[in-house]
């Protein structure tokens, strides 16, 4: 496969549900695996790409998805889109090797991966079975990347955001729902006392929402 990544596999021998994780700035492939064995009780494969660019840290060695400006300007285009089309056929790869159940994919990002998360969904909404977005913002321009309208609003949609976050403002977080929210995405947004993370209540909701949004619904051909 072409990203590094990481891999949580539940016992038995599947399909199982699945998660596309994405993680931030900084990060790497390592950084949200670590969740997989709290959500639904482990049931859930999860799958940990990471970006491609390298992020000088003044230690180890982040990653990134696309570059980004410290001045406050729009990345740019075309490396989004470069990002965009690597997660795809990450996507792609990842449903041919492993035991995923195909109805059953769900995508996440924390922070940078966040967009990463809301570029793939709403470009392909009918391929997933829930959205989250963590401690993340969605892009203004990206509403006009949906094709398929229908479908994404049929799309379960979690937004959690942290009120004291010091890297993207609650502001930006609850700006990102109202978005959505015009998209018609059916969403549920949740806000926590904590800065730029993922806290213990944060993680009880993320599980609870999987298990009632991807795991419990009979799935009809």
């Amino acid at each position: 496969m072409r990203l590094i990544h990481t891999a949580f596999e539940p016992k038995g021998d599947g399909p199982f549900p699945a998660v596309v994780a994405f993680h931030g700035w900084g990060a790497s492939a390592f950084d949200l695996i670590g969740l997989a064995p709290y959500i639904a009780d482990g049931r859930f494969l999860m799958l940990c790409p990471q970006g491609p660019i390298e992020v000088p840290l003044g230690g180890p060695v982040g990653y990134g998805w696309y570059p980004i400006s410290m001045t406050g300007s729009v990345p740019r285009e075309s490396g989004i889109e470069e990002a965009v089309s690597a997660a795809l056929i990450f996507l792609d790869q990842a449903l041919e090797r492993y035991p995923i159940d195909r109805h059953k994919l769900a995508v996440l990002g924390f922070s940078q991966g966040g967009v990463m998360a809301f570029n793939v969904a709403l470009r392909q909404p009918e391929r997933f079975a829930a959205l989250i977005g963590i401690s993340t913002w969605f892009p203004p321009e990206l509403a006009h990347k949906v094709v398929n309208h229908e479908a994404l609003q049929q799309l379960p949609t979690l937004i959690q955001h942290g009120s004291a976050d010091p890297a993207i403002e609650v502001g930006r977080g609850r700006q990102s729902v109202e978005a959505l929210r015009n998209l018609k995405v059916p969403l549920t947004y949740r806000e926590y006392d904590c800065g730029h993370e993922i806290n213990a209540q944060g993680l009880r909701d993320l599980s609870a929402f999987l298990t009632e949004k991807v795991i419990s619904p009979i799935i009809r051909l």
